[in-house]
């Protein structure tokens, strides 16, 4: 089997991390592989740098006609016996040949893109479920869930690079600064955890605003925007608690990641988080939009060392049951294969 993965995709995201994430480990893995991606020269130079082979296209619009024909040249010198696409716009431009076609779903998405495709994968049940009940027959849909690369020999951000006390309680959000992200319902929360410091990871359209509002809180001396960063494992481990405060989220790696890194989560109700996580047993899960609520739930998990330790424990047992490296590889190479033999 060669499998060729094909996104288009911002220069950060979510899902662009775990796309190079699992490209890198299906190369690691042995997998024949390539990949052709928008033209993000740090990704694509991260990528070449794990091994991978890799081609780029332009993704463009309705308009670009170039980016089909590339995938088919691609298609066609790699011999691919299965291509998959990320996101509505790779699968919009992905043809049709003797290739399998299968996509990933990390999201509630319009099916309209998929018509065509052999196979589809979804990242949680909720995901699965709405492609069934978009029509798609049951063994032509698939769940395999992300999971977290944890770099084993990072040390934690030094809290001092950050003009951050070394004994204050130390929260971390990490994702796009966007209004979906819920970020304003955290800085309002920290209002009332007067003891408490916030690194906020991510880059976005709303890094104005929320820099504005912090000023207004009150917060702006404990709250820190450290733009996007990869350095995932360092800042977990810098941080007391992770807290992920989406109004709209279909999946949540950030879940999986607070887990897999042995630091204790709080998380607002949005529909992948909601559906993952257990809550009060594996994470204290608080109404979105309801900042009494997820500073109340903060400041639980702060003043209780034992439920920190019990959060991180079930979490971990979580990871090795449900989101382990090795498991979602093992399903990637299985259903890849299959749908590969018998297309």
């Amino acid at each position: 089997m060669h499998l060729t993965q094909v996104m288009a995709g911002a220069a950060h995201g979510g899902a662009e991390t775990f796309f190079a994430t699992l490209a890198g480990a299906l190369q690691q893995d042995g997998v024949d592989q390539s990949l052709v991606i928008r033209d993000h020269p740090a990704r694509v130079a991260a990528l070449r740098a794990a091994g991978c082979r890799v081609d780029t296209a332009p993704f463009g619009g309705w308009l670009d006609r170039v980016t089909p024909i590339l995938l088919r040249q691609h298609l066609r010198a790699h011999r691919a016996s299965v291509a998959m696409a990320w996101m509505n716009r790779a699968a919009a431009k992905l043809p049709s040949g003797p290739w399998a076609r299968v996509a990933r779903l990390g999201g509630y998405y319009d099916l309209k893109y998929y018509r065509g495709f052999d196979h589809l994968i979804a990242i949680i049940p909720g995901i699965r479920r709405h492609i069934l009940d978009g029509g798609w027959p049951d063994k032509r849909v698939h769940l395999i869930p992300n999971f977290c690369a944890v770099d084993e020999h990072a040390a934690p951000v030094p809290r001092a690079d950050h003009d951050t006390p070394a004994d204050a309680p130390l929260l971390l959000a990490l994702g796009r600064l966007h209004p979906v992200k819920g970020l304003d319902v955290l800085l309002t929360a920290l209002a009332d955890l007067p003891d408490a410091w916030l690194w906020i990871a991510g880059e976005g359209p709303e890094r104005m605003a929320l820099e504005t509002l912090a000023a207004r809180l009150g917060v702006a001396g404990r709250v820190r925007f450290l733009g996007w960063r990869s350095d995932r494992t360092a800042l977990m481990r810098a941080a007391d608690l992770v807290v992920f405060p989406s109004r709209y989220e279909p999946n949540g790696t950030v879940t999986v990641e607070a887990w897999a890194h042995g630091t204790p989560l709080v998380v607002a109700d949005a529909a992948g988080p909601a559906e993952t996580v257990r809550a009060g047993d594996d994470a204290l899960l608080v109404p979105r939009d309801d900042a009494p609520a997820l500073a109340a739930a903060l400041r639980r998990v702060l003043d209780s060392p034992d439920l920190a330790a019990h959060l991180v424990a079930r979490g971990a047992e979580r990871v090795a049951a449900e989101f382990s490296r090795a498991g979602v590889l093992a399903r990637y190479r299985e259903t890849l294969d299959r749908i590969a033999r018998t297309r």
